[in-house]
């Protein structure tokens, strides 16, 4: 409705701005709808829609966003509420949700344009649930349920997930950036934490000054200090973040009075902040996404040629294929002589790069990103400082192929305006890139000794100083050297330089570097890999791949001599990849495994070595490398499953039959370990939880070779091979809980036929944990979980069939273990006036969520399976019992009246299934005032429940309740008037027949309790409604 109507002509029914009418006629310009009434086509916007629970009470659903429609309706109940606020002089509460009512529309009004990406409308979405709950709870309305930003239709999911649902609901890293006027510069690889506190933009400043002598020539140059400009992430990031357009930012540009201090001045700014007169204007604009993404979807910005810069490190994930090799050099600082001047020097460091044949290396210096690479550096030049401190950071991209044998050489002249205006040379330093072992230089400071030369050095001959000592270090390398050489150490006079290699093929540690090159000394094999554990986590995630190619080539190479060590270095390098630190380089495994493993024949000795392992268990003492064989069952899977599949394509599928074998004969050493008993040996123990711990995870490989049912097969046994957990420690009983729990939650048991294998065995270890009340939480998660999956298959005909299992095996001892509960419960209740512990909520949740499922058929055969009536009558005691105390506990808070509903909902059902049964085996002969007592006291109880009574609720959320469940009191109360009628009866027959006196002294307590409280006529009168 788009405006309102009064309803003047006959028949006119009055509209009002926002409300849907459903219309069913329209004729010469009016439209009838649902409800008898007429009005102008005019005063309405149609819109599709969908009709939903066709009927007397259907409803039209709008073919538009579910949050649009939320937010509509939402809209409207809260302004009858809002208004109400005013008269009650709350007027904070007022103001606040008015604003966010205008917040709502705009955002309402955001999302129906149709203007948004993907990643905006999810945002607008969250910002509007943010809204409508604040609101809702303020307001003291419902809670609403949601996954995904959209509320739940509580019929799609079950009981369980509905409770889930409603249930109380970096170091900082530097980037080597440089940029000229009007450049873009893209950096990658920012954690969002990181970027936001300790990342700043750093500009400097700097003077070329020409030579203004008239003595000396004219095109000499060289490079000072002038200002250096700061800004802080942290203070425009929220400025940005909600932007798509670049923002221009002025930056203060602040000048070093005391050039000495010139190495800090960014420090100084950030510490103390004085503000000087602007000087630099940068845009800024930031885009979400990877590197593909953002380049997808901003093409016009990488059509400018931007500049990529990567992290000075390495990013999170090296994935296998991504090469690098950069050298960042810092040029630290550095102490000369005055040599005989009266003042200090001018000093200028030029940096090159040579090879092994003195050839200077072209465009291997970068000054930053985007930057043209240049075959020299040259520093700034400190006015008249001796010790000067640079703090300048090159970028040194060598190719990998000239990193070997290759030299840095660092010349150092004299800078005057005076004598000719020239750079005199006094001195050099030099460092190789790589030591003699083939390992590179350390990512350290490092401290160069400096050579003495004149100016009229050529180093032609690069030779005559690659013999000298470079550094302290580098002494005891060296032979003894002559004094009548060239060059003299100058030893007064030091250079400093700290060095960072971002590479993924050349290393800095010796052990690393033995074994990939392990065919150059085959002898040392076997020490080469006792020595991998000595290397450190980071090396080893870096070479991730080429360390995996190297030990499946020296199992290839003798797999007899060789087997067992490459299998625990396997095991060492899977566990690293447990670790917190380096967890984010498993899918760098996974992609290796996928698209690089080669060893077709791996699988034999992986799967004998594992085998062997398992059936030592019950032998061994240390049990160290057992377990931690267990705990990397996963991916010595993924391993042997892959290399299986690249056997059989390479051999058409020969030896399948001796592979499945050794599979089946695998999995006997794996339920051996399992039944052996563990109570006396703690490290047994151990080894049985790690590998409960990792089972779970090899089910999706087992897939890649096996029919589902044979895996479910595999997986029945082990899980039936294990000693009744009730029986055993409690940690163990936690950790086998939880590999079962896993279990469920695995892809494997979502296919119905493997279901139907697993179910029994799982039904089984949960039976007997609630029998002995212990890991009730656990438990409850495991059944909740199955419950989701049931209810996603319903659909499905073996969904009856486990059901089915499901009532046979957990229904008495759910009932029982709810019993038990509650009691407690009541008991905390009545001393402190809590709610009821979590536990019972999950409980009451998985409870529901049976009787949900249960059909005619499941209840018939269940009165069916009980041998005696006192079978019989105490599971009706049981069942009433428990839903008594539903109606008289907090089991929900007043908010989650979705949950409230929906409980009394099945309630009802499950009261209607059982009533037949109730009045066949008790109402006659074998009438049980017992029975019949808890029955009326639970209508009685049903009938004035607080969130059934439609009176006290909005025109709304009546509504709502109509359309879903109509009036379930009506239903109550014609169900206990039904079962009234039928006990009267039976009463006049047996009074006719002479029934003895108690049978009526009975029925009689009954029909007073009854009528004094729901108004049912004694006699064959109508029921009130």
């Amino acid at each position: 409705v788009i405006c309102s109507f009064r309803g003047s002509p006959t028949r006119g029914l009055g509209l009002e701005v926002g409300e849907m009418v459903q219309i069913l006629e329209k004729c010469e310009g009016k439209s009838r709808p649902q409800q008898v009434g007429i009005f102008p086509a005019a005063y309405i916007h149609l819109k599709k829609a969908t009709v939903t629970n066709r009927g007397p009470n259907e409803t039209a659903v709008p073919l538009e966003d579910p949050i649009v429609t939320e937010v509509t309706s939402t809209l409207q109940e809260w302004a009858l509420l809002w208004k109400q606020l005013y008269v009650k002089h709350k007027v904070d509460l007022f103001y606040k949700v008015r604003h966010v009512m205008l917040e709502l529309m705009d955002l309402r009004r955001q999302l129906l344009s149709g203007h948004l990406t993907q990643d905006q409308s999810r945002d607008v979405k969250r910002h509007i649930t943010v809204r409508l709950d604040w609101g809702n709870e303020h307001l003291g309305l419902d809670l609403v349920p949601r996954k995904d930003f959209e509320m739940v239709d509580e019929d799609q999911i079950s009981v369980s997930d509905l409770y889930k649902m409603v249930r109380p609901l970096f170091s900082g890293s530097l980037h080597h950036l440089s940029s000229d006027s009007n450049r873009s510069v893209w950096t990658s690889s920012l954690e969002g934490r990181t970027f936001q506190n300790k990342t700043h933009i750093l500009p400097f400043a700097g003077r070329m000054l020409l030579n203004d002598s008239k003595k000396g020539p004219a095109h000499v140059q060289y490079r000072r200090p002038y200002g250096c400009a700061v800004l802080a992430m942290s203070d425009v990031l929220q400025t940005i973040s909600e932007l798509k357009e670049e923002k221009d930012f002025v930056l203060k540009v602040y000048t070093c009075n005391n050039e000495n201090e010139w190495y800090q001045v960014h420090d100084n700014i950030i510490r103390n902040g004085n503000c000087l007169s602007p000087g630099l204007i940068i845009s800024l604009q930031l885009l979400r996404g990877d590197m593909e993404l953002v380049r997808r979807e901003n093409p016009l910005i990488f059509s400018k040629g931007v500049a990529i810069t990567r992290k000075l490190g390495f990013p999170d994930v090296i994935m296998p294929g991504d090469v690098r090799n950069d050298l960042y050099l810092t040029l630290e600082r550095g102490d000369f002589e005055r040599g005989g001047k009266s003042v200090q020097k001018n000093i200028e460091v030029t940096m090159y790069v040579l090879y092994a044949d003195g050839e200077i290396l072209k465009d291997c210096i970068s000054l930053g990103s985007g930057e043209p690479c240049f075959p020299e550096y040259r520093s700034f030049v400190l006015y008249h400082n001796n010790s000067p401190r640079w703090s300048e950071v090159v970028k040194l991209p060598i190719p990998i192929d000239r990193f070997r044998g290759s030299h840095l050489r660092f010349e150092f002249r004299h800078c005057s305006t005076k004598d000719k205006g020239e750079k005199k040379l006094f001195g050099f330093a030099f460092t190789p890139l790589m030591r003699e072992d083939g390992t590179t230089l350390s990512d350290d400071s490092h401290e160069l000794y400096v050579y003495k030369c004149d100016e009229n050095t050529t180093f032609s001959n690069h030779a005559l100083y690659l013999g000298l000592p470079c550094c302290k270090e580098d002494v005891s390398s060296c032979p003894s050297i002559p004094s009548s050489l060239v060059f003299q150490r100058s030893s007064k006079e030091t250079f400093w330089i700290s060095t960072q290699l971002s590479s993924t093929k050349l290393t800095q540690n010796v052990d690393l570097l033995a074994l990939l090159k392990w065919k150059a000394h085959p002898e040392r094999v076997m020490d080469i890999l006792g020595r991998l554990r000595h290397i450190s986590g980071e090396e080893i995630v870096k070479f991730l791949q080429d360390i995996l190619d190297t030990l499946f080539s020296i199992l290839d190479d003798n797999t007899e001599k060789y087997g067992p060590l490459v299998f625990q270095s396997l095991v060492f390098i899977i566990n690293l990849l447990r670790d917190s630190k380096y967890y984010h380089f498993r899918p760098v495994m996974d992609t290796y495994i996928q698209k690089h493993f080669a060893g077709a024949l791996a699988y034999r000795e992986l799967i004998r070595c594992l085998k062997w392992y398992m059936d030592r268990s019950a032998e061994v003492v240390r049990q160290d490398h057992i377990q931690e064989a267990m705990r990397a069952l996963e991916y010595l899977f993924k391993f042997i499953v892959q290399s299986r599949i690249l056997y059989s394509r390479a051999t058409c599928g020969m030896e399948e039959e001796q592979f499945r074998t050794s599979i089946q004969e695998l999995f006997q050493s794996i339920r051996f370990v399992l039944s052996l008993d563990s109570r006396s040996s703690e490290t047994l123990l151990f080894t049985q939880a790690a590998l409960l711990n990792s089972f779970p995870a090899i089910f999706d490989e087992l897939l890649h070779m096996f029919t589902v049912q044979e895996v479910a097969e595999f997986v029945r046994g082990t899980l039936g091979s294990m000693p009744s957990t009730v029986h055993i420690g409690q940690s163990m009983d936690v950790v086998k809980l939880q590999s079962i729990a896993r279990t469920v939650d695995s892809r494997l048991f979502s296919f119905p036929e493997s279901r139907r294998i697993l179910l029994p065995v799982v039904l089984h270890h949960i039976h007997l944990h609630l029998r002995q009340q212990k890991e009730l939480l656990i438990c409850s998660g495991i059944l909740a979980s199955i419950f989701s999956i049931i209810k996603s298959s319903s659909m499905d005909t073996s969904v009856q069939e486990e059901v089915e299992m499901m009532v046979e095996s957990l229904l008495d001892v759910l009932l029982q273990t709810l019993l038990s509960i509650m009691s407690k419960s009541q008991s905390q209740e009545a001393v402190r006036g809590q709610r009821c512990p979590q536990c019972t909520g999950e409980y009451v949740s998985c409870l529901l969520s049976l009787l949900r499922q249960m059909t005619d058929a499941h209840f018939q055969h269940l009165i069916e399976n009980f041998h005696s009536k006192e079978e019989l009558k105490e599971f009706l005691l049981k069942i009433l019992c428990v839903f008594r105390n539903l109606m008289k506990l907090s089991i929900f808070p007043r908010d989650w009246n979705v949950m409230r509903l929906l409980t009394s909902h099945i309630i009802l059902t499950t009261a209607q299934h059982l009533s037949p049964a109730l009045h066949k085996n008790f109402a006659q002969s074998d009438f049980d005032f017992k029975v019949w007592n808890s029955y009326f006291s639970l209508a009685v109880l049903y009938i004035n429940q607080p969130s059934l009574q439609l009176e006290n609720l909005s025109p709304a959320k009546k509504k709502k309740v109509l359309d879903r469940y109509g009036d379930m009191r009506v239903i109550m109360t014609f169900q206990l008037f039904s079962m009234w009628q039928n006990l009267a009866q039976e009463r006049e027959l047996q009074t006719g027949a002479g029934a003895c006196a108690g049978g009526d002294g009975a029925a009689f307590r009954i029909q007073v309790s009854v009528s004094s409280s729901v108004n049912v006529p004694a006699g064959g009168g109508r029921a009130d409604r």
